[in-house]
């Protein structure tokens, strides 16, 4: 099968390599019909996080149909359309039962397998597939595609941050994940969303997912600028999706005494200071999202036409052309990269 890549620092590649098959009971693997490129896989390719293998087989971003299943797996079966987390569960432990699934004690990240592919191996297959009801139509693949993380990303954020009726959101970060975030906020009732973004693309995406204001500065200004549209208060919500100590301290700063932030963006190399934190009196809440606790309403949602995720998608390549995709975001001329088979 033809595989994605990663070699080092800006080096990535689609070659040939060995289709997965059935290791454990408990597997199924997939026919990728899409995947995509995620701003973590960014770090690699920047150097600025090692890769766990040279090379890497990259991805963990899936929707496809089921070949084939191991003996122990009962909740999907061949031919079923299906969109799965970037984290395996077994969907049954106790942490995966109070909602954190990302938490398993059996969780398999799906980027030690990698999904940028024609084919995936899907560990713990029933608790983490979710079956498409019916075949979806060509035009919601991008959204379902966008449900397996950043759009349950984004969701789990909002909902961190106790996004809902009556509250100011305040948005830090305007990736595909931030954006996704918006349109959480909003289908959660938020009153007001504050966009922070930079990018007027971004900025246009925001506003159709529901921001109902931009900021444009960053850091300490930008900050000030939030507690100057909330009569020096803060926000009640904050959605921290970047994971930099600039945008954590800018997250904390623009909350509220009692507010909350829900904190996704990937960490590197974030410090929090213990006297400000205390001081801050705010909630926070994050971490690797518990993208499977969100998938079912995610699907229906999307299949109803209530939300729209896939929009976040803003330039399209096959697989093959994978290495522009990723210099694509790079060099910051693209959002997110769907990448077709």
């Amino acid at each position: 099968m033809r595989a994605v890549m990663m070699y080092g620092p800006g080096d990535v590649r689609v070659e040939q390599r060995e289709r997965p098959r059935i290791l454990e009971a408990t597997d199924a693997v997939i026919r990728v019909t899409a995947t995509c490129i995620c701003g973590s896989d960014l770090w690699p390719y920047r150097g600025l996080e090692p890769l766990a293998d040279t090379p890497q087989q990259m991805g963990h971003e899936y929707i496809g149909i089921v070949e084939e299943v191991g003996d122990d797996v009962r909740g999907v079966k061949p031919g079923d359309y299906v969109v799965g987390s970037f984290v395996a569960s077994d969907n049954t432990c106790e942490i995966c039962r109070a909602g954190y699934q990302s938490r398993c004690v059996h969780a398999v990240m799906m980027g030690s397998i990698g999904t940028q592919a024609e084919y995936a191996r899907i560990p713990l297959a029933d608790g983490t597939l979710v079956v498409v009801p019916g075949e979806p139509t060509a035009a919601l693949v991008p959204s379902l595609l966008a449900a397996s993380d950043v759009l349950g990303t984004g969701w789990y954020a909002a909902v961190a941050a106790d996004a809902g009726p009556g509250k100011t959101v305040a948005v830090v970060g305007d990736g595909a994940v931030g954006l996704l975030g918006v349109l959480a906020a909003k289908q959660l009732g938020a009153e007001r969303i504050i966009a922070m973004s930079r990018h007027a693309d971004r900025q246009a995406l925001a506003r159709r997912f529901g921001a109902t204001d931009i900021v444009a500065e960053r850091g300490v200004p930008g900050v000030a600028r939030i507690k100057e549209m909330t009569d020096g208060l803060g926000a009640h919500s904050v959605i921290e999706a970047v994971g930099t100590q600039e945008s954590m301290q800018q997250a904390i700063r623009s909350c509220r005494p009692g507010g909350h932030v829900g904190y996704v963006g990937v960490s590197h190399d974030v410090s929090l200071n213990g006297t400000a934190l205390f001081f801050a009196s705010v909630h926070l809440l994050g971490g690797p999202a518990p993208v499977r606790r969100f998938l079912p309403e995610l699907i229906a949602l999307i299949q109803e036409g209530a939300i729209t995720p896939g929009d976040v998608f803003d330039l399209t390549l096959p697989l093959e052309e994978a290495a522009e995709g990723y210099r694509a975001m790079d060099e910051r001329r693209a959002t997110k990269v769907l990448l077709t088979l």
